[in-house]
């Protein structure tokens, strides 16, 4: 499983003196809801507040005149404390690692900030010695290189001169997104990213990343679904949550990823007369589409239920989903560009189709990722943004709590057949289970494919949850160990989503690694729960467990 990932506009914020407050009020008129009724500040109010904070406190964040900023997101906390999340450029060219959180108090006083990167942003030049054709060739040699086994058709490359504040000393660099088919006309994509001076490769990782009628689902039983009446017919459209709707791709592909299309592949929107859908088996192609937008409902409920959030990017929009997607296609992902899921049949060998609970789960928690800390898809945060949609993932499923789909520590395990020789894709218990998870953390962690490094905040999230040791939950068997040999007693499943969640959206940011996110995840369990609070103890516990202190 996987996603796809791309630049997340926002509202541009020049940080000079003079007119930037002015600026914020206008702002303010279109980003934000109404007043509050309890009278607290509001998300226009934090963004004035935060925009005076940015030019009191410009030095300390690192800010100079030839920077620009860009609200990417905004938490109001019920006390009436402000979060605001910023993207930053050098002189209009994206800064990898430019990122930064602004913390307010209720009456909008500075807090304090958590950055990306401390290091100072500032180039001697933009212009770079390498052009961005050589870059593009060698982004599509690294694709090729990495997809092996099969013969590439329509290879592409979209290279962008960005600022890298993630590796190192702030450099010029070429950030390409490479794309191509392969020989079953399915897309692959790659994210290479080469120092512009030099044309050295800087870093790479894969970009498609890898969960009132009724119907009749694959993996869940018999759901209910909110539909749209459209004449004597209805669609499979939930008004009741920002139009969320299910299409057919026909097992047609697309290239329309990271802003290359080369073509999309259609997303027809199912109907049927006396809504009542699917069959419950892959003879009737409206089943899966039932499981998908079920997975959607779930999802939606979930963050609007337990964290207030409306939506994937929390603004009341729906996505869309694309089921029968390719051929054979072992896959499901999330793509930003068109704010849709997108799910494969599977080969009926490895996998089924890919529609279940907590892959839908699974997958649209990267876009929630993409909307807040945007964690890089490499390295120790890529890790993280895996585990973040396993960890959330999990949550959307046991929220759920459906009979035939029960909530589970297992990722996957409905979608997986007896030739992939696995009861799942992963074990959150003990994760080195799926054969190349790590159970705990190491200085090599951060080399690992991400699905293998994301198993150190797995564990730390089942033992938070659970506790260790061996056990029964729900009817499934678990034995998670300790790194440290220490017993730790869990908290359970709710307050780690609550955790997590407030982690990622208000402390994490797109550089945030394993240290990192223990110490996000400590600042989220103070906030919630109070410093030295059984709560506050058991993170730090459960962090100490997989060898991260």
């Amino acid at each position: 499983m996987s996603r796809i990932r791309q630049h997340i506009p926002g509202t541009r914020r020049t940080v000079t003196a003079g007119a930037a407050l002015t600026a914020a009020a206008l702002l303010a008129v279109s980003l934000s809801p109404a007043a509050r009724a309890d009278g607290g500040p509001t998300r226009a109010t934090a963004i004035e507040n935060a925009a005076s904070a940015l030019l009191t406190h410009a030095s300390a964040l690192g800010l100079t005149s030839r920077q620009d900023t860009s609200v990417r997101d905004v938490i109001v906390d019920e006390d009436g404390t402000q979060h605001v999340r910023y993207d930053r450029t050098y002189r209009h060219l994206p800064v990898l690692g430019g990122d930064f959180v602004v913390h307010l108090a209720p009456d909008g006083g500075y807090r304090g900030a958590d950055r990306a990167t401390r290091q100072a942003i500032a180039l001697p030049s933009v212009t770079p010695a390498v052009a961005g054709s050589r870059a593009a060739g060698l982004a599509v040699s690294a694709l090729r290189g990495a997809v092996t086994g099969t013969t590439l058709q329509q290879v592409k490359a979209k290279p962008e001169l960005v600022v890298d504040a993630l590796h190192g000393s702030p450099r010029l660099a070429w950030r390409t997104d490479a794309v191509g088919l392969d020989r079953l006309g399915n897309p692959v994509a790659r994210t290479v990213l080469t120092d512009a001076r030099t044309g050295a490769q800087i870093d790479a990782w894969d970009s498609i990343e890898a969960a009132t009628g009724d119907g009749k689902s694959l993996y869940s039983g018999t759901v209910p679904v909110e539909t749209t009446p459209s004449g004597p017919s209805y669609q499979l459209k939930d008004p009741t949550r920002g139009n969320t709707y299910t299409g057919d791709a026909q097992n047609k592909t697309d290239l329309c990823v990271l802003g290359i299309c080369l073509s999309r592949a259609p997303a027809t929107v199912f109907t049927d007369a006396d809504n009542h859908w699917g069959s419950g088996t892959t003879a009737d192609r409206a089943s899966a589409a039932v499981d998908a937008q079920y997975g959607t409902d779930e999802t939606w409920d979930y963050y609007k239920d337990v964290h207030g959030r409306s939506g994937i990017a929390g603004d009341g929009k729906g996505s869309y989903n694309r089921v029968h997607y390719g051929s054979n296609y072992n896959n499901a992902f999330w793509d930003d560009s068109c704010f849709c899921m997108t799910y494969g049949d599977g080969d009926g060998t490895t996998f089924g189709p890919l529609v279940s609970l907590d892959v839908a789960g699974h997958e649209m928690t990267h876009g929630v990722t993409a909307k807040t800390a945007a964690l890089t898809y490499s390295g120790e945060s890529g890790g993280l943004n895996e585990a973040t949609s396993d960890i959330l993932g999990t949550m959307v499923e046991w929220h759920a709590d459906n009979p035939s789909d029960p909530g589970d520590y297992l990722i996957g395990e409905k979608i997986v057949r007896s030739g992939f020789g696995k009861a799942a894709l992963r074990f959150m218990d003990k994760p080195s289970r799926d054969g190349g998870s790590a159970d705990h953390w190491t200085s090599s962690v951060g080399n690992l494919d991400v699905h293998y490094s994301s198993g150190v905040a797995n564990h730390f999230a089942y033992l938070l949850a659970e506790g260790s040791g061996a056990k029964t939950v729900n009817g499934v068997a678990y034995d998670s160990p300790t790194y440290n040999g220490a017993t730790v007693t869990g908290i359970g499943r709710d307050k780690v989503g609550k955790i997590w969640y407030r982690a990622l959206t208000v402390y994490m940011t797109s550089s945030t690694n394993y240290r990192g996110a223990r110490t996000a995840t400590l600042n989220a369990a103070r906030d919630l729960y109070g410093a030295g609070s059984t709560e506050y103890d058991a993170v730090a516990a459960a962090w100490s467990a997989v060898n991260v202190t």
